[in-house]
């Protein structure tokens, strides 16, 4: 099952955005995981995957290789459904 990957701030204009459009992947057949990067565990999960922006969304298939990356934007429904393999 492939996983997204959604880190956010409390302070980004486009994070609520973002939450929203990720907010009924799991119905799409994937987990979602979200990080606040201003706490311990969100900027050292940041940190590893290189986030400098946010929001930013990562998508992973299900042997953990990142097969789509969005930084600092929001995509298109259609755009990330596509990535997680749902059409």
């Amino acid at each position: 099952m492939p996983t997204v990957k959604l880190f956010t701030k409390q302070q980004c204009p486009r994070c609520p955005q973002a939450k929203q459009l990720c907010s009924g992947l799991e119905q799409d057949a994937c987990s979602v995981v979200s990080y606040d990067v201003e706490t311990a565990d969100g900027l050292a999960e940041a940190a590893f995957f290189g986030v400098q922006a946010t929001p930013t969304i990562i998508v992973e298939d299900d042997a953990e290789n990142v097969v789509a990356e969005f930084r600092g934007q929001v995509p298109a429904r259609e755009e990330l459904l596509k990535a997680i393999g749902v059409r």
